[in-house]
């Protein structure tokens, strides 16, 4: 089957006011900056991100937020958004704060078609409250749910036609896990290759996963953070 699609635009088509999204990468690295550019110019409201991080004001995620396009974020770490933040303060988000090894899992979870499971991180917090909870050998536990998507939104450095990807790096910390948890999943990659001209052993995401493929251009790869010895 072929996947290709032209560009960002035509990946994203579909993708309407209110919908749910998992977006792909670390930090900076990795993020798919061609399909939420194509989402920034399309304009859609409503949207539920689910992502480890929230970009930087003029970055990523932050371009989707300054634009008033997110109507709720589902992360683990914002803290580098200066614009998140404020309009966290002021009301005009919904946030969920999830522990960053609890989102991981919860994503994975939903890949593997596991509803829920239960986990010591966050016992006793904000974060267990209304949730579940049960003790196991001593040791007190919260439930945490599967988290699912409409579509994931993830970034690959080469894929062939047929959607299988391989990762560079940190890149593929949580782009593996969303392309599996998604009910749709559009793949942007820096190289698109034929089919056969990626060795098995190095396929991080079969194709069976991936529903929408295109090659992306001038990636910028922006540095969050430089820091210098």
């Amino acid at each position: 089957m072929n996947k290709i699609v032209d560009n960002a635009a035509s990946a994203i088509h579909d993708i309407s006011d209110g919908a749910v999204l998992m977006l792909g990468g670390f930090g900076l690295c990795g993020i798919p900056e061609k399909s939420i550019a194509a989402l920034v110019e399309k304009g859609i409201t409503g949207l539920t991100c689910i992502s480890n991080n929230a970009g930087v004001d003029d970055f990523g995620l932050g371009l989707l937020l300054n634009r008033r396009q997110v109507k709720k974020m589902i992360s683990s770490y914002v803290g580098e958004n200066a614009e998140f933040e404020r309009q966290l303060l002021h009301g005009e988000l919904e946030v969920e704060l999830v522990p960053q090894g609890t989102l991981a899992t919860r994503i994975q979870m939903a890949g593997m078609g596991i509803p829920a499971f239960f986990t010591p991180a966050g016992y006793g917090t904000e974060v267990a409250e209304g949730k579940e909870t049960r003790m196991f050998d001593d040791k007190m536990y919260l439930m945490e749910r599967a988290l699912h998507a409409d579509f994931s939104l993830i970034k690959a450095w080469k894929g062939d036609r047929l959607g299988n990807l391989v990762f560079r790096k940190t890149t593929r910390n949580f782009s593996a896990a969303m392309a599996r948890a998604g009910h749709i999943t559009i793949a942007e990659v820096e190289e698109l290759v034929e089919p056969g001209a990626l060795d098995p052993d190095q396929v991080h995401v079969p194709g069976i996963y991936i529903h929408r493929i295109f090659q992306g251009d001038a990636y910028e790869k922006r540095i969050e953070r430089r820091t210098t010895n």
